[in-house]
């Protein structure tokens, strides 16, 4: 009888190994995928111009898988090596706390939770399996320790001196170095209390959603049930963030919520990953009047590359929805949200963003509009949004 209970235990201990060790990839293949396929051939003059671009993505969710930042990995669309093939100059890493069981595009309800399960298969730090908080601030540590680890070649940016420097170093060598931003995906990781953005900006947050697929404490989603506008911590919330140096992003916000933003708004805003209605008509995607809202800020709409975003995950589809931006309010308005790893199925991985070039290049855009587009406008945003307001309300630097 000992000898079968041993026997039980043992086999116990080898089925929860395996779940720990496999269970994460496992999952993360099922939702992070590339579809096959061949890519339109790119020509010598989109390869020259693409390896001259500063180029930003806006939003990216890998700090939420098992899997490092420093190897090239087999699964997913975003590492470093990739980012060096792509010449990504900075790619923004959001943290994902929390999303809701059943996720649609159409309404969801807070209870509930997918990244729990997660957390815990992938063994993260106990302080993580409760704390929206402590996850973020564990994506945050989880960048550091691969900035640390990776020679210079990848750097964390959380003021403009940073990213000057970093521009510095990429224009110095053949080893150009990859930045790396911190943002949020929803706010509801402040459980309630704005002392925590403190803590989060502290951590080396300076860009944040302030909701993801549910309503939260300061605002309605327009995946949310009631998608209702700012609560009253919101807007107590956006003063902070604009003070702080923390760009406010509209993605995954509920209307009547964007359109608060917008009135209040005294400095740029983006909207992250998306898309655009007169392109996709997919309910999460910015109208027109939502767009010049947006252009009349300074900010940005970053368009994604996932079905949902763009209707046609082809490289022309997402130049189609960045021509519509260009042609609404201008170039300078367009940036890159490729949403890559955040449980999206796309047509390529970073590494072979020249097709983005391309695409652009097809779609009638000039060299200098497609320097814009491809991160130029992000640097100017980011550069102004991320540092701090004086007691006069002006930025510093």
């Amino acid at each position: 009888m000992r000898r079968w209970v041993i026997a039980i235990i043992a086999l116990l201990a080898i089925a929860a190994a395996a779940f720990f060790l496999l269970a994460p990839g496992m999952v993360e293949r099922s939702m992070n995928k590339v579809e096959e396929g061949s890519l339109p051939p790119v020509s010598d003059r989109a390869h020259e111009l693409h390896r001259s671009l500063t180029i930003v993505d806006l939003h990216s969710d890998t700090l939420m898988w098992k899997r490092g930042l420093l190897a090239r990995s087999g699964q997913g669309h975003v590492d470093l090596p990739r980012l060096e093939e792509g010449h990504v100059a900075l790619q923004i890493f959001s943290s994902v706390t929390k999303t809701p069981k059943n996720q649609n595009y159409d309404a969801n309800s807070a209870d509930g939770d997918n990244i729990t399960g997660l957390v815990i298969a992938q063994l993260q730090p106990l302080r993580t399996w409760n704390s929206l908080l402590e996850r973020s601030l564990w994506h945050a540590e989880k960048l550091d320790r691969a900035a640390t680890k990776s020679g210079g070649q990848l750097r964390v940016v959380a003021n403009p001196v940073d990213l000057n420097a970093l521009l510095a170093a990429r224009r110095g060598g053949k080893a150009a170095p990859v930045g790396a931003l911190l943002s949020i995906e929803g706010l509801q990781d402040l459980e309630g209390d704005i002392a925590n953005l403190d803590k989060l900006y502290a951590a080396g947050f300076r860009m944040a959603g302030l909701t993801h697929f549910f309503d939260n404490e300061l605002a309605g989603s327009m995946h949310g049930i009631q998608k209702g506008g700012l609560t009253p911590l919101g807007r107590r919330v956006v003063r902070a963030m604009e003070a702080k140096g923390m760009i406010i992003d509209l993605a995954h916000l509920s209307h009547a919520g964007v359109a608060e933003v917008l009135k209040m708004a005294r400095r740029p805003v983006v909207s992250s990953h998306g898309g655009v209605q007169g392109t996709c008509r997919v309910n999460r995607n910015l109208s027109d009047a939502e767009i010049r809202g947006v252009a009349a800020t300074g900010g940005l709409i970053g368009i994604g590359y996932w079905d949902a975003a763009v209707c046609d995950t082809s490289p022309a589809g997402i130049a189609k929805a960045m021509k519509h931006v260009r042609d609404l309010v201008g170039v300078e308005h367009v940036a890159l949200g490729s949403d890559y790893d955040g449980a999206t199925t796309v047509r390529f991985d970073t590494s072979k963003l020249v097709q983005v070039t391309q695409a652009l290049i097809d779609a009638g855009f000039t060299d200098n509009e497609i320097r814009s587009a491809m991160g130029g406008n992000a640097i100017r945003v980011l550069r102004a949004g991320i540092a701090p307001l004086d007691s006069r309300g002006a930025a510093t630097q």
